[in-house]
């Protein structure tokens, strides 16, 4: 059995559990996670090395990709999002449409006016985490029936795929297994998956039968990437995302969405340094980080900063323990907070935000330095 390989994106509505599903996959937090929709702003690849199973399964490496939650756009912000997904959806081997099997859906077959119990996907009763049972109820459909619904722009994304898509069915730890079956044969009648699979993306379950089935659809071919490596973005990107994630928790209302996080400063420990801090007893190096939190009004600025600066040490405070984690270092953490107005309609500041952007300017800088 030969090697394989190939890229595999990960599409959902926003909430599906799509970076949830990345960092099980992975085993690495490569991807932040909140409750709050539009969390992901752009493509993260997650790599994971198959072992091979002997006469069941090659070895293969599965670039996953993580793409923002598909969503009508409405801010330049939110269409370059799209743009991202819709790249995502150029080079790719396979894709996973994540499903959360307890949102009640809106698509054509799914009447939302029937009685709870005609459709299986709708009027569902979950566990929640506090253990209570709730009932979703349908969502409103914007702009009346003859506007198309977020669901049916999802499924018209599937329409211009040539390759094989996989139906993944998420949080099925939260509802009945006896709703899943006519679940399934109702969303299977609306597009021909290569395979349905129930699985729950937080508690890792169903995971390794997605594992083999994907395998078995990759082409045969080389790594792409080392393979010790698990993701393709850069410590400061995901220190900008991990301040970015405390932001998300630590705030309410509209703050979150109109918030965006630049490394202004990342200085690494020397390597002697490092060598010191090798010695018995030394204490961990540190690293040294600035970073600017972006808004788009005063007001937002004073959410952000707290009083007294309460809020913004309690974002820092929490960002840094996740950080000197991923580093392995101390940390000295420097926050300020900036306001642009109307920055999510502004191209030329959302480029900038984009790592692989922020990486072409550093190259020059970095080799100016060395050359002096």
């Amino acid at each position: 059995m030969k090697f394989r390989s190939g890229f595999v994106s990960i599409l959902g509505r926003p909430n599906a559990g799509k970076s949830t599903l990345m960092n099980s996959l992975v085993g690495e937090k490569v991807a932040i996670v909140t409750a709050k929709p539009q969390t992901t702003r752009n493509r993260i690849y997650g790599i994971v090395e198959v072992p091979a199973r002997k006469k069941q399964r090659p070895a293969a490496q599965i670039v996953f990709v993580d793409t923002p939650g598909v969503h009508k756009p409405h801010t330049t912000l939110d269409k370059r999002m799209m743009q991202e997904v819709h790249d995502a959806l150029e080079t790719r081997d396979a894709v996973l449409l994540m499903v959360d099997a307890t949102r009640r859906l809106d698509l054509p077959g799914l009447d939302p006016e029937a009685e709870e119990g005609e459709s299986p996907n709708l009027g569902l009763t979950i566990t929640s985490a506090d253990g209570k049972q709730v009932t979703r109820s349908a969502p409103k459909r914007p702009g009346g029936r003859e506007g198309q619904s977020e669901d049916e722009f999802v499924f018209d994304l599937l329409k211009k795929l040539d390759c094989p898509v996989f139906l993944l069915l998420n949080k099925i730890d939260l509802i009945e297994r006896a709703k899943l079956l006519p679940l399934i044969q109702q969303l299977s009648s609306l597009y021909s998956f290569a395979e349905v699979i129930p699985i729950s993306a937080r508690k890792k379950d169903g995971l390794d039968r997605l594992i083999d089935r994907l395998v078995a659809v990759l082409p045969e071919g080389e790594r792409y990437f080392p393979k010790e490596q698990f993701t393709d973005q850069p410590e400061r990107f995901l220190v900008a995302e991990l301040i970015r994630e405390k932001i998300l928790t630590e705030t309410g209302e509209e703050v979150p969405y109109a918030s965006a996080v630049i490394i202004e400063r990342f200085e690494e420990p020397t390597a002697e340094e490092l060598e010191r801090a090798s010695k018995p007893g030394a204490k961990l190096p540190v690293t040294k980080i600035a970073a600017a939190i972006y808004c788009e009004r005063s007001g937002q600025k004073a959410i952000l900063i707290g009083k007294g600066g309460a809020k913004l040490k309690a974002i820092g405070t929490a960002a840094r323990k996740e950080i000197e984690s991923l580093l392995g270092t101390r940390v000295f953490m420097e926050l300020h907070v900036i306001v642009r107005d109307n920055w999510r309609e502004q191209r030329g500041f959302i480029e900038t935000l984009d790592w692989r952007n922020q990486l072409e300017h550093l190259i020059p800088k970095n080799q100016d330095e060395e050359e002096n």
